[in-house]
């Protein structure tokens, strides 16, 4: 089933390099991006909180891509006038119904985890039992 609004010509401008299209789809399913934008959904979080939820990010990358995505204007930044700073971040309306976009997406990988060989391949070597070195006597 495709989108309503996709046809064949449409994609060839899509496909250039200078479409406006693909800057954004870069910023939203960036590997950050995505997940930014799934912790955000229904709640306000603080930077720290943010990155506490989203496992493995460092403090620049996610500054970095909650940057980009407010210029997006997908993102909403909020700074208290108070000491220590307080700043809190939000999806738009914009943001908002591009993850509920990306939620069904996601649910579908997931559901779906099996025909992935990657995913096959990682369970295998996580059940595997570590391996022992031999130690010199």
């Amino acid at each position: 089933m495709t989108a309503p609004c996709f046809d064949v010509d449409m994609t060839e401008d899509m496909l250039d390099q200078t479409c406006p299209v693909r800057t954004i789809l870069g910023h939203i399913t960036s590997k950050w991006g995505v997940l930014i934008l799934i912790a955000l959904k229904g709640r306000t979080l603080r930077f720290s909180e943010l990155r506490r939820r989203v496992g493995g990010i460092s403090e620049r990358m996610l500054s970095q891509t909650l940057q980009t995505l407010e210029a997006d204007d997908i993102v909403h930044r909020k700074a208290y006038d108070v000491v220590p700073p307080h700043v809190e971040y939000s999806l738009t309306q914009t943001g908002d119904a591009i993850t509920d976009r990306l939620v069904n997406l996601v649910c579908w990988i997931d559901e779906n985890l099996t025909a992935f060989p990657s995913v096959q391949n990682h369970r295998a070597l996580q059940s595997q039992p570590p391996a022992q070195t031999e130690t010199a006597s």
